[in-house]
């Protein structure tokens, strides 16, 4: 008797798409996968012998349909999907794939405020508590949520920050009730766990894209609240390999402050855009010898290489704070002539 896709679990239909794709492709998807998923599907793939042409294309087309709703759902959100799927796909089977997606994908909250321009999102949340101000910030879009930031008032600005970086989770129950407020047309797709949201990568992401004068403002504050959540986030701020947003002047200034043998180190951890930067920046002698140290200075541990790439990034920090240096940042860094 012949196996109908229908008849599949979830996992057997991903093993057998996983198969479909043949082992290099599928080793690329399981580099984004967790340790207890890849487990998962090796034994699933291990335990099908083999895939009829007939199940194979069935499995395929599934998985193509559901990859065009997820497209359409983050284009438009859910009823943008629906009447799109129905035009390509007929009414029963648009309702068919919707159904399967909403059981399984989790739609993040607040859907309807990411397509809300930022400008109008102040007015919205601006007289909220800042906690309620802080949970939404951190459902948006960290474009939206700098350019929120920047514009509420000062005060309102050190708190929102404070509680973004101290949030861990959000009870979906609270998530939803505040998200009926503000949009009761949406009904939101909050899954029964708890939802991570916030933390201080969060915050870090924000802070980065708002202009100077926010974020001296915002951290100059919690450096007297908060030393040590003002000290976690200064070090997640800059990295190093962000060096390549600098300009020319900038990292040429920055080279005259770095140890050489320190500034070697620091490039054996990262990329080659950073290496090119720093070596398009110093004399030809100086980069033929850092090239040279190396090559020659053999293997080194990661704390020591991160630890030379944070001096150097503390470096960068002082020479900004002094006025000698610029990174560039979302709004009101542009330079007037």
């Amino acid at each position: 008797m012949a196996i109908e896709s229908e008849q599949l679990s979830s996992r057997q239909k991903a093993a057998m798409f996983l198969i479909s794709l043949g082992p290099e492709k599928s080793a690329q998807i399981f580099k984004f996968l967790k340790a207890e998923e890849i487990e998962d599907l090796t034994l699933e793939i291990a335990s099908i012998k083999s895939v009829t042409p007939k199940l194979k294309e069935a499995v395929l087309k599934e998985f193509y349909e559901i990859c065009l709703a997820q497209e359409y759902i983050a284009e438009g959100g859910i009823n943008y999907a629906k009447q799109l799927l129905e035009t390509a796909l007929g009414h029963d089977k648009a309702q068919e794939v919707i159904s399967k997606l909403t059981m399984s994908l989790q739609i993040r909250p607040f859907d309807f405020a990411r397509k809300t321009e930022a400008s109008q999102l102040v007015n919205f949340i601006q007289n909220e508590h800042p906690q309620t101000i802080a949970l939404i910030l951190s459902y948006l879009k960290i474009s939206q949520a700098s350019e929120i930031l920047a514009a509420l008032p000062i005060e309102i600005q050190v708190d929102t920050a404070k509680r973004i970086a101290l949030m861990d989770r959000a009870s979906p129950d609270v998530v939803n009730e505040i998200e009926k407020e503000f949009e009761k047309r949406l009904s939101a797709l909050v899954t029964e766990e708890y939802t991570t949201v916030g933390g201080i990568d969060s915050i870090v992401e924000i802070i980065n894209l708002v202009d100077r004068s926010t974020e001296k403002n915002i951290m100059e504050s919690l450096e007297i609240e908060e030393p040590e959540l003002a000290e976690e986030i200064k070090k997640r701020m800059f990295v190093f390999e962000d060096l390549v947003i600098l300009g020319d002047r900038e990292v040429q200034r920055l080279m005259r402050e770095v140890d050489n043998h320190e500034l070697a180190v620091a490039l054996k951890g990262t990329n080659e855009e950073v290496k090119a930067l720093i070596f398009k920046n110093v004399s030809s002698r100086l980069a033929e010898m850092i090239q040279e140290d190396l090559e020659f200075m053999g293997p080194k541990r990661i704390k020591e290489i991160e630890e030379a790439q944070q001096n150097i990034v503390g470096i960068v920090r002082k020479l900004e704070e002094a006025g000698e240096i610029v990174i560039a940042r979302g709004g009101g860094d542009e330079m007037i002539m």
